[in-house]
């Protein structure tokens, strides 16, 4: 695991924890410059996905005990913020949940905080990884899902997302199929506590409402009292379309 620093150390920092199968660079290149304005930016780069290593991703447990470490040792324990995108989300409430380091705001990007058995968390994985192994090796997406992705999400989402996948963005061919597995299989049955409550530390949720309203209910089942931000919109599409705007929410959030 890397973690790549930007901006005037002396700030108050913000952490950013990417989403599944996504380069640091691909997820956030839109925002990182913007925030350095007004923060420490500091860019989590997961075991297994990123190519100055060689590494692959083991588990969620021994990658948010890796995050948890670089707290410790870069800000004594603690820290302003942290925004975890998607996947990077349950990074965020693993953190809170585990009490080991203290943020004074975790942020949710449109997490979907799924849990699964592990029967039904390998069919899944399998799946997913058929189609994503593909698309992060051969640069390509199916004509299918193009066409699907095209149809209902409109051309833009469909650009940005697509390059947060490393089609246009930088090149994703290094990752393993393992990480992949690991990332995803893990992620699924790593369990997440409901009621979570730390002093001190406040939960924001942006809660993309076309992703369906049963996220916005685990949002509220997993943390008591979280800051609900809820907007018309498909998962991360603040992030990827709306990178101004998204920073304006981040600060409201977080100052």
């Amino acid at each position: 695991m890397k973690v790549y620093e930007f901006g005037n150390d002396e700030n108050l920092a913000i952490m950013l924890l990417p989403g599944t199968c996504c380069h640091w660079k691909n997820n956030f290149s839109r925002v990182i410059d913007l925030l350095a304005e007004d923060f420490f930016v500091v860019c989590v780069s997961y075991d297994g996905f990123d190519e100055t290593e060689k590494t692959e991703f083991r588990d969620m447990l021994t990658e948010v005990a890796k995050i948890e470490d670089y707290i410790k040792q870069r800000f004594n324990g603690k820290i302003h913020a942290v925004y975890g995108c998607s996947l990077g989300g349950s990074f965020v409430g693993l953190m809170v949940q585990r009490k080991k380091i203290h943020m004074e705001h975790g942020i949710l990007g449109s997490s979907d905080l799924d849990q699964a058995t592990r029967l039904i968390a390998v069919v899944q994985t399998n799946l997913i990884v058929l189609l994503f192994y593909g698309i992060l090796h051969c640069g390509r997406i199916p004509r299918f899902l193009r066409k699907y992705m095209l149809k209902k999400c409109g051309e833009e989402y469909t650009k940005n997302v697509l390059y947060m996948m490393g089609l246009g963005g930088v090149d994703m061919s290094f990752v393993t199929k393992k990480s992949m597995k690991n990332q995803f299989y893990t992620d699924l049955i790593t369990k997440l506590e409901d009621n979570i409550e730390v002093p001190n530390t406040t939960i924001h949720c942006l809660y993309a409402a076309k992703m369906g309203e049963q996220y916005k209910n685990r949002y509220e089942q997993h943390f008591i009292r979280p800051h609900i931000i809820q907007h018309g919109l498909l998962h991360e599409e603040l992030l990827l379309c709306e990178p101004n705007k998204w920073i304006e929410i981040v600060k409201h959030c977080i100052l």
